[in-house]
């Protein structure tokens, strides 16, 4: 606890003096650390084989273990996402409106850093340092507390960090890793109030419950993603195909890929035994009753299925009535992260993009661009699944807060 309390002092006590520095000084300083994690890849690939080789000896899937694996082309893009950032607009001090009242008095609203942003997450280094970019970048001082399978991949991360902040004359302490990755030591993180001003929580959906279930610093929910594709009875077989391989099979153990498809009943027998040709070499398919009268092979489908995020090479198989029982299934079961609809129905697509409850929805595209990078942010702290503050990919504007400034020239209130 002793850790954790003094880096969350530290945090507080230079956050003021992170949070107003000079664009040009906050480009240099992530110009240098993307060149610093460039300059020492070798060493952060031993680091981080450290962490790969006790994960394969732990039993950890291999979907996981690629979420946590670095190789010198990871490092090349993370470091490359750092320079996206820069290339960036700095939204501290963006004045976002400005009124004069009848008064005299002009009153605006301007964007300002957050403060002190706590960060619990799950097995991805790269988290570590697009967290730190986007953070810093936005004026706010960061506390990481990274989960075990990660701790070597994160201490070598952060402390090329810290070399390019001392380097330009910066605290290091602008960005800090807890090494205590306990249990206990998260739970008390989550009470910090007098030193975090946010907790974001990055991971699966046991660690993000326990953060909503037990912080009493103000939260921002990410992450779990039981993401859906609806294939309604106009849609292109072909173009639905390519979609769901692509969202299912291109990284599966990413909160953005299709974990459920839901297939229109007058396209079902077509589409889904071309489906299920086409991904049974590489994917687990579990069907309800109607997909197994098409599909005996599949496996029979339970209640958690639908509602299961499986980060893994499994997918659930549903059949609907139509875009009003899709929209019903959807509703109900997603995680409000990113859901799709392969149609050629402008009504049904433009329905689906209002009715879906979801941050981010889709027509005709796989759920796999539910990122900030895809969307132009340059990296993302988080795709948040809630509706207060922010929601979806979390880029510099999210992590901004909002101040009144008021120039009067002597008024007082009768």
């Amino acid at each position: 606890m002793k850790e954790l309390l003094l880096k969350g002092r530290l945090a507080k006590e230079i956050s003021s003096q992170i949070g107003y520095l000079s664009t040009d000084l906050k480009n240099k300083v992530l110009m240098e650390a993307g060149n610093l994690l460039e300059l020492y890849y070798k060493e952060i690939l031993e680091e981080n084989s450290k962490d790969v080789a006790l994960a394969k000896e732990k039993g950890i899937k291999s979907s996981l273990i690629d979420r946590l694996q670095l190789s010198e082309e990871r490092i090349k893009s993370i470091a490359e996402g750092l320079r996206k950032i820069i290339r960036l607009d700095d939204p501290v001090n963006e004045v976002i409106w400005m009124k004069k009242r009848p008064n005299g008095l002009r009153i605006g609203q301007k964007r300002v850093p957050i403060g002190v942003i706590g960060m619990i997450y799950e097995s991805r280094p790269n988290v570590t340092v697009d967290t730190f970019g986007l953070c810093f970048k936005t004026g706010n001082a960061i506390l990481l507390r990274g989960g075990s399978d990660a701790i070597n991949s994160n201490k070598a991360l952060v402390r090329l960090l810290q070399l390019a902040l001392t380097n330009n004359g910066l605290p290091k302490e602008a960005v800090q890793l807890l090494e205590d990755t306990s249990r206990e030591t998260a739970l008390e993180m989550m009470k910090m109030n007098d030193y975090l001003d946010l907790l974001i929580p990055r991971g699966g959906a046991g660690l993000i419950q326990t953060v909503i279930q037990n912080s009493t610093v103000p939260v921002i929910e990410t992450g779990v993603g039981n993401c859906h594709i609806f294939v309604d009875e106009s849609a292109d077989i072909s173009n639905a195909l390519d979609i769901i391989m692509n969202a299912k099979t291109q990284r599966p153990g990413v909160c953005n890929a299709c974990e459920s498809v839901v297939i229109h009943k007058n396209i079902a027998k077509e589409f889904i035994t071309v489906l299920y040709e086409s991904i049974k070499e590489q994917v687990e398919c579990r069907g309800d009753e109607q997909a197994r009268a098409i599909v005996k092979e599949l496996i029979p489908a339970t209640e958690e299925d639908w509602g299961m995020e499986y980060l893994d090479y499994i997918l659930s198989i549903k059949v609907v009535d139509g875009i009003d029982e899709a929209i019903h299934h959807i509703n109900l079961y997603n995680t409000k992260h990113s859901e799709s609809i392969i149609t050629e129905n402008y009504t049904n697509a433009e329905r689906f993009l209002e009715e879906i409850d979801a941050a981010a929805v889709y027509v005709n595209a796989s759920t796999r661009f539910t990122d900030g990078e895809m969307f132009g942010f340059g990296a993302e702290i988080g795709i948040s699944t809630q509706k207060l503050h922010a929601r979806g990919p979390m880029g510099l504007k999210e992590l901004t807060s909002t101040k009144y400034i008021i120039y009067g020239n002597g008024q007082i209130r009768n």
